[in-house]
């Protein structure tokens, strides 16, 4: 049987020619994309984390050309602008900026007008000098009868080339460095504009990710984060094989939009790897807590399950909490089982000053099955911090450790856990800590059936009591 060749009808052309050169008016967002527009009516900045292919820099091309034309459609909810707009519009370099966000709003060279700011609305166009087909300025018509300005522009310039103009708007097309950040948004700050970041986090937990992610530093900033799930026009098995494509340790950050640490980071794994939905710890599995004393930072609680079976340990129940004192900590261990024992760092004073109690008679004043010593290993690797991180990985490599998913806080740590010159860094780790203290002292783990076992007096003395 002969191919049927498709031949397109005269309404099929018209389709094609009016989508080409006005992309706006059919552009439907998903519904992460709609998040990212409606939160820009409550604030100036925004930070848009998301994989590869998933929908950002449309996001972000579409918003810009709705307040540079004042075309809004009618399901819009974000921030309006009635009158003419002035914006610029980055990326790293100067060829980046022009195939990703240039090409995004004005299409490709030689096709300028089927992007997202419809051809009629284009007035006027200038070229910037060093870089081919890369535009300098566009003049383009706001519905209210003026002319509203973009500009595109680069990081590798440097932040001198950002400094002497008002803006209502910027948008950074992936992460620009934080002097450069800071430097545009000065130029919005004389009419409350608005500047917004579509990225990938590839370079993880930057200055500039880490003001709006985990918690925005300010209440003018908010984080949107989208998955390839979130990317509706993605097909099942699609999604499967670009997941698939990727390193374990990059993943998180292409697929789900995730910060990545790159090389430095710890756990070179994805999270998936670990998760494991809740369910009702067995009362024979042996438990522990390991306890992270806040002086300077959170204190912070790790509750973990041993299944002594398959030797697998699962951390199901976290607390972590600033300002907290001993005796706040201890009420919430003892909210979850007063006979579980409780691992405690080394780096803890070995007496208190005023009452010169040992660190784990303080806790047992608290009403605490705390163990005598702190925790260490047994032989040579002692209370490393490498040891125990080595000791948490070799686990999640062969799938003897687990952590419930619903654990959002852990997850947070786990992924900004890196390293910086080969020494890891000491911030944003405090469930991460209490969780090694509760894997190096697993093998005191215990169950129901201790409870009146560890009320009995303990001989505390200055040596290691496990030695």
């Amino acid at each position: 049987m002969p191919d049927k060749t498709y031949i397109p009808s005269s309404d099929d052309l018209a389709l094609l020619e009016a989508l080409s050169k006005d992309r706006l008016t059919f552009y439907l967002p998903h519904p992460k994309q709609q998040d990212f527009h409606r939160l820009g009516s409550t604030h100036r900045e925004r930070l848009f984390m998301a994989g590869n292919q998933q929908g950002k820099t449309l996001a972000g091309s579409a918003e810009v050309a709705m307040h540079l034309t004042g075309r809004y459609p009618s399901w819009w909810k974000g921030r309006r602008f009635e009158l003419p707009t002035r914006w610029w519009v980055a990326g790293v370099t100067g060829e980046s900026t022009r195939d990703n966000p240039q090409k995004m709003l004005m299409g490709p060279p030689g096709a300028i007008g089927t992007g997202m700011i419809p051809a009629d609305a284009i007035v006027l166009t200038s070229r910037a000098i060093g870089v081919a087909n890369l535009l300098d300025t566009v003049q383009v018509r706001h519905s209210s009868g003026g002319l509203s300005y973009l500009a595109f522009k680069f990081y590798e310039k440097g932040r001198l080339k950002w400094q002497g103009e008002t803006l209502d708007g910027i948008w950074d097309d992936e992460e620009p460095p934080k002097d450069i950040y800071t430097e545009g948004l000065a130029r919005t700050t004389a009419t409350k504009g608005m500047c917004f970041i579509t990225a990938t986090p590839l370079l993880g937990m930057s200055d500039v990710v880490m003001l709006f992610y985990p918690s925005p530093s300010s209440s003018d900033r908010v984080c949107i984060q989208a998955g390839i799930e979130d990317a509706l026009h993605i097909p099942r098995d699609e999604i499967l094989r670009t997941i698939a494509k990727y390193e374990p340790w990059e993943r998180d950050a292409r697929v789900k939009g995730i910060p990545m640490l790159g090389t430095g980071r710890v756990f070179q794994l994805a999270e998936d790897v670990i998760k494991v939905r809740p369910f009702v710890i067995p009362d024979h599995w042996p438990r522990i807590v390991g306890y992270d004393m806040g002086i300077d930072h959170p204190s912070a609680c790790a509750w973990i399950a041993h299944d002594r079976e398959t030797d697998t340990i699962y951390v199901y129940d976290i607390h972590r909490q600033s300002g907290e004192t001993i005796a706040m900590d201890a009420a919430a261990i003892r909210s979850r089982g007063v006979w579980i024992p409780v691992a405690w760092p080394h780096d803890v004073a070995s007496r208190d000053k005023n009452s010169g109690k040992q660190f784990a008679v303080l806790l047992q004043d608290q009403g605490l099955n705390a163990l005598p010593t702190h925790a260490q290993f047994e032989g040579e690797r002692g209370s490393s911090v490498e040891a125990g991180v080595h000791e948490m990985l070799l686990r999640m490599q062969v799938g003897k450790f687990k952590v419930f998913d619903h654990l959002t806080d852990w997850f947070q740590e786990f992924r900004q856990y890196h390293r910086q010159l080969g020494l890891i860094v000491k911030k944003h780790d405090d469930l991460l800590c209490a969780t090694r203290y509760g894997v190096m002292m697993i093998r005191f783990a215990e169950t129901p059936s201790a409870l009146d076992s560890w009320k009995k007096p303990l001989a505390y003395t200055d040596t290691n009591l496990y030695a």
